[in-house]
């Protein structure tokens, strides 16, 4: 899910008349774009760029000082520094997307960095997916106000 937004977002959408936007993509674990030699395997876009086999937090801050991303993604936050880099990305302008893990906002709050992400705002949404939906959301908070906007039964 997350690779296809990542390419969906870098390559555009002709449906809803969008363009596409520069992505830089921190793929610590080389599990998104199967880099090889320098050349994802897997398709992420025409617009994104691909740093891998590099911890996130300093994946994050090099895309931002070198490849001028209007969106980072990265997979599996939750460390200090992760956090560090997420706010260091915001104050730049820069959007983001992604992925924790945790069943519910209970589960988010008990790491002490994640939660102090959402105390202060940082994210615009959280989406918790189902496990028997094959992703398909289930809840999806809007932090503005902690209040869910939906949730499927």
């Amino acid at each position: 899910m997350l690779r296809d937004l990542v390419r969906k977002i870098s390559s555009g959408m002709e449906q809803i008349h969008f363009e596409g936007i520069n992505v830089g993509l921190v793929d610590e674990r080389g599990e998104i774009a199967a880099m090889y030699k320098g050349i994802p395997q897997n398709e992420v876009g025409v617009r994104t760029d691909v740093l891998d086999n590099i911890p996130k937090a300093i994946g994050m801050q090099m895309m931002i000082r070198s490849m001028a991303p209007n969106v980072i993604v990265a997979d599996e936050i939750g460390s200090k520094e992760d956090v560090q880099a997420i706010r260091y990305a915001v104050c730049c302008g820069i959007k983001g997307i992604f992925t924790v893990h945790g069943k519910t906002m209970e589960d988010l709050k008990q790491n002490p960095y994640i939660h102090e992400l959402i105390q202060s705002h940082i994210f615009e949404r959280l989406i918790f997916l189902d496990e028997k939906l094959k992703g398909e959301p289930k809840k999806v908070y809007f932090l503005g106000s902690m209040k869910e906007d939906y949730m499927l039964a």
